[in-house]
């Protein structure tokens, strides 16, 4: 069987559907809890995709001493992006992967003069290209909702392909080369998950969306998950497909 690295930062932020997806395909799993110590492998042999989950830290932490995982695992994104391995990054695994590609990552604004935005909860997603050009958003309507949870945004790397935007946030979704693709939003969550997230990141949604905002967030998961479930199954379904 085929091998998945799986490399997560913090407890509460696991792959989710995307080990599903993996197993449907043929694929086993292996995740490193970096936040628990394990290390980052020192190369890809042995591996047929990799995956690199979300988490509350970010790219200006990669000089830094307090999370000294994130340094090594941009070289190995860099590995895999000079060789178009397979590669999955969620929201903070996007923009890793995109600075690993020399891309600027920095906080999103909105508004002039500029303010500084956290995109949290359920919004629509715009995707920009067709499934006759891109097969991996075969199935999907030209928008969906979806689920979001991130402060910083990214420039798009050199030679890579934007797929989805949003109205705040234009660089959401993105192929690099034929096998890498990078999610700013939360393909992999389920509603238990997303609670989990309102209770340990409560002051982050307080701070985006206002005292009301995990209420919010609660009523838009129970409306929008069943269609979410059903859309996030088949992008990942197709994406898993590309890697086989």
């Amino acid at each position: 069987m085929r091998r998945s690295l799986i490399l997560k930062h913090v407890p509460h932020e696991g792959p989710g559907r995307i080990t599903q997806a993996l197993e449907r395909a043929g694929f086993t799993s292996e995740i490193r809890e970096l936040w628990q110590g394990e290390a980052v492998p020192d190369s890809l042999r042995g591996y047929d995709a990799l995956v690199v989950m979300g988490g509350p830290m970010g790219v200006s932490d990669v000089e830094g001493h307090e999370f000294p995982f994130l340094a090594r695992e941009v070289e190995l994104l860099k590995s895999a992006v000079a060789t178009d391995f397979p590669t999955l990054g969620v929201c903070l695994g996007a923009q890793l992967l995109a600075h690993a590609a020399g891309a600027r990552v920095y906080p999103t604004t909105l508004g002039e003069p500029p303010q500084t935005l956290r995109e949290v909860g359920w919004g629509a997603i715009h995707f920009v290209a067709s499934a006759e050009d891109e097969p991996v958003l075969a199935g999907l309507n030209a928008a969906e909702t979806v689920f979001h949870w991130h402060g910083d945004t990214f420039d798009l790397p050199a030679g890579a392909v934007l797929l989805a935007s949003t109205l705040p946030c234009e660089n959401q979704m993105f192929r690099l080369g034929r096998r890498q693709f990078g999610l700013q939003f939360h393909v992999e969550v389920e509603s238990s998950e997303i609670d989990v997230w309102l209770e340990a990141d409560a002051a982050y949604v307080r701070g985006a969306l206002g005292t009301s905002g995990r209420a919010r967030v609660s009523a838009d998961t129970a409306r929008f998950m069943p269609r979410y479930r059903e859309s996030g199954n088949l992008l990942l379904a197709n994406l898993v497909a590309r890697w086989t």
